[in-house]
Formats: structure tokens, sequence, C-alpha cells
């Protein structure tokens, strides 16, 4: 018997909800729409709920609107059924419900090492070192690179070795002076960079353990030849071919990765994406999804990551989301599609939430002066009781909402309308009193779990106090 949920709206939603639960009803889901008499969705409470909701026969669950704020577990205790919140957008209903490409996503697991590279470490002191290396951790790094500079002396490698293993850090040294490495591992670092054939036994005189490299450019046979040494001698390592930048080598570099995961089909490998990401004007949430994409085919165990040029200052961040998503697509023997979108910075699969034959509707039925700003393919839709105004351009509204003589309330709507400008542009999600979301590439917590972690904005007030004036 199918699942019967009762789907809570109100009255300007509940046309566009009926059609979803048309769409979405199948013989495993009964879907049946309720309205409370409530307009939006927003303003219900719980209060409002208890005295007007009335269920159907033989429902199982109730789906609460996304923007519902009032306590689910009192809704529960009442009716006697689970009580749930839904998304907050009516046209991902069907994802919540795993039709389409939506599903349940964990983003919990992955199964790549991520190291982040402080390449000016020689120039910082310990207390700048350790503040850097605490941000990098939070933007989702399991050890600190120790970059050091050519001709450029490192004193201080031990005292910041030590401190950072103090502070609970796993820590990496990466020097083309052999004497620096040295010093590195005896000082108890946990990796020892760029080590080949010809320098390997310098990771004999501590405990690091060796990331190894070719010992000429491309030379793929000297890299096997420092494994296997290893090898022989039972010591744990790393193989990195190198991945080399964009008309500089990069798809024969590729080739190798691919030609030492077959001729090593067990031995770990990392891959150094920074030649990649620095050295090209493009976005990084795109590289780093590419880049994740073969290390998750090849099933590489670690990345050297980092984030030196403006460009790439979320490239951490990213990377961090991408092994975890790819990780979750590759379980579920999928597509990486539908598995939470962090890297979707600039678009959004289905931007647009409502039809204009849909606003044009819950424009004709709005009786205040308080504006509704929507986006749909034919452009900005601002709305009240006085007019529906349809526009590309913002400025071109501007003289229709007739706010010339309220300062807080044209703020508003000119911050309303420049970010639906941008949504329609960019192809992106836009819902008014929310920030546009950018992925993990906009601004996140303090912690790499907060960038994979959905959250709902704050119930109140569409101008808070900070922002002075009265919205609507």
């Amino acid at each position: 018997m199918a699942e019967r949920v009762a789907l809570v709206t109100g009255s300007l939603a509940e046309p566009r909800i009926r059609r979803i639960a048309e769409e979405i009803a199948d013989e495993a889901l009964d879907p049946v729409v309720v309205n409370v008499g409530v307009k939006v969705a927003a303003l219900m409470t719980a209060d409002i709920v208890e005295r007007r909701l009335k269920l159907p026969e033989r429902i199982d669950r109730v789906l609460m609107p996304g923007r519902f704020r009032g306590d689910l577990d009192r809704l529960a205790a009442r009716f006697g059924l689970p009580f749930a919140r839904g998304p907050e957008e009516a046209a991902d209903i069907p994802a919540y419900f795993g039709k389409g490409r939506g599903r349940a996503v964990n983003l919990d697991r992955q199964d790549v090492l991520l190291f982040a590279e402080i390449v000016d470490a020689t120039r910082l002191s310990i207390d700048e070192l350790l503040t850097r290396a605490r941000y990098l951790k939070g933007e989702g790094a399991d050890v600190i690179d120790l970059g050091a500079l050519p001709d450029n002396p490192f004193p201080h490698l031990e005292e910041a070795i030590a401190a950072l293993k103090a502070d609970g850090f796993r820590v990496s040294v990466d020097s083309f002076d052999p004497q620096e490495l040295a010093r590195g591992t005896r000082a108890g670092a946990d990796y020892l960079l760029s080590l080949n054939e010809h320098t390997l036994t310098i990771a004999e005189e501590g405990p690091a353990i060796p990331v190894l490299v070719p010992a000429q450019a491309g030379d793929l046979s000297s890299l096997v030849r420092a494994i296997e040494m290893c090898e022989a001698k039972g010591r744990p390592f790393l193989a990195d071919p190198i991945l080399d930048p964009i008309h500089l080598g990069f798809t024969a570099s590729l080739v190798r990765y691919a030609e030492l995961r077959r001729l090593k089909p067990d031995i770990p490998i990392l891959m150094g994406i920074g030649n990649v990401t620095e050295l090209t004007d493009a976005d990084t949430t795109g590289m780093n999804a590419l880049l994740m994409g073969i290390i998750s085919e090849l099933k590489l165990n670690a990345v050297l990551a980092v984030q030196v040029s403006p460009h790439c200052r979320t490239a951490i961040r990213e990377f961090d989301r991408a092994r975890r998503e790819f990780f979750a697509a590759r379980e579920a023997g999928a597509l990486p599609q539908g598995f939470g979108g962090g890297l979707m910075a600039l678009r959004d699969r289905r931007p647009f939430t409502t039809t204009p034959e849909e606003v044009d509707r819950l424009a004709g039925t709005v009786a205040d002066r308080n504006f509704r700003i929507e986006v749909t393919e034919k452009g900005i839709h601002a709305y009240n009781r006085d007019g529906h105004h349809v526009a590309r351009d913002p400025f071109d509204l501007f003289p229709h909402l007739k706010v010339e003589d309220d300062g807080a309330h044209a703020f508003y709507l000119g911050v309303e309308t420049a970010r639906a400008e941008i949504a329609l542009k960019l192809g992106k999600r836009y819902a008014q009193d929310e920030p546009l979301k950018w992925g993990v590439a906009g601004e996140t917590g303090s912690s790499a779990e907060d960038a994979h972690r959905l959250t709902f904005k704050e119930a109140g007030s569409t101008l808070s106090a900070k922002k002075k004036g009265d919205a609507t």
C-alpha cells in the first residue's frame, strides 16, 4: 500500500503543490495536499496549525513547508503522527521524496587525504603558521604542508613542526633542499614531499612517510623504481607522478597517473592539483570537480591543494566538498549529480521554481501593498495589490514601484531586485529575503562540516533592526 503523506501548504502555493503532488504520486507514494488557510507558508505557526489543520483519513506522516518555523515535536504529539519540515522551495519536493535526480545525501564519508600547502611557510612566524593552519583545517585540510622557498632559509622549521604537532596537526614538509627534508623528519614531521630514488635515503633519518616523485620530469620509470625500493623495505609511502600545467604536459601527466595505477593497482597515490587550479584562469569549483572525477575513477588516495592566487581562495573548501560528493556518488554507482550541489556556484540545475503563469495567478490574489519579488524565465516580477510588473533590468521596474519617498523600502527593493537580476542572468535560484547561494564557494562557518550542513535561516522580519526600516 502506498505511503500517504499530507503536504501542508498555504493558499498562494496550493495550485503549485497540487501539480507537484500529481507528478510524484506513484504506487509507493500517495501525496495529499492540505491547505490550512494561511496565504504564505512562512506565516504559519504551531498554534495556527493546531487549530486549522484537518487531516484526511489514513495519513502516515505530515510534511510541513520548508519555511515553517513551528515546533514539529509539538505537532507530532498533538496529531499522533510524524511531522517533518520539507524543502524551502516547492520545486524541490520531488527531490525530497527521491524522485528525479534528487536523493538523500550523506556527506560524512570520503577516502582522499587532503594536504593543504602553506607555500610561504619560511616567511611566517610560529603564531602566523598556527593561525594559517587552523584556518586551513577549518576549510577541510587533513595535513598541513610546510612549503619551503628556494634560497630562503627555514631556521624555525623544527619549532614550527613542534608547535603544529602540539596543536594536533599532521604535518608534511616540502622542500628542494635535502637538508631541510632531513631536518623535517628528525623533528617529527608526518610526511616528506618530493623524495625520489636518489634522495630516498633521507626518509631513513626519521619517521616521516615519503611522498615519492620522478627523478626527472615525466620519468615514470624512476618513480616506479623508488616505489619498489620502499616496497622491498616494507616502508609506507605515497607516490606522485606530478600533474603538469595545461599546455605544459597536462594530458601526458594524466596518462602517467592512469599508467601508474595500472602498474601498481594497490599502492597509495597522491595528486598535487595546484599546477592546474593556480595556473588556469577559470573558476576552481569546476576544475576541482573534474580533477576529483579523475581521482575518484583512478581511486587515488591523497591530494595536495593550494590556495595562493585570489581566484583560488576557496580551493581547499571546494576540494573537501568534491571528495565527499564524489565518494557518495561512487558508492551509489551513480553520476555525480544530485549529491548536494556544493560545487554549483554560478548555476543551478533548476533556477526557476515557478512559471510566469503561476506568478500571474498569485499576483491576482494579493490584497496588500507589500511587494513580492520572483524570478521566472520571463524576467523579474514585482507585484502587490497595485500591479504586477515584469522586467529584465531592475531600473525598468523602479518607476512602477512608487517608493521615491520611502528610503528604507526603496533600499530594500533595490537590494532584492539586484539579487533577482544576478539570479536571472546567471541562471541561479532566487528566493525573496534570502541571499543567493554560491555553493561552498560562498562564505561558510569556521569548520569544514559547516560547509556541508543544511541549516535554516533564522525566523524574523524582512529587514532586521540592524538593517533599519520597514521592508514592506
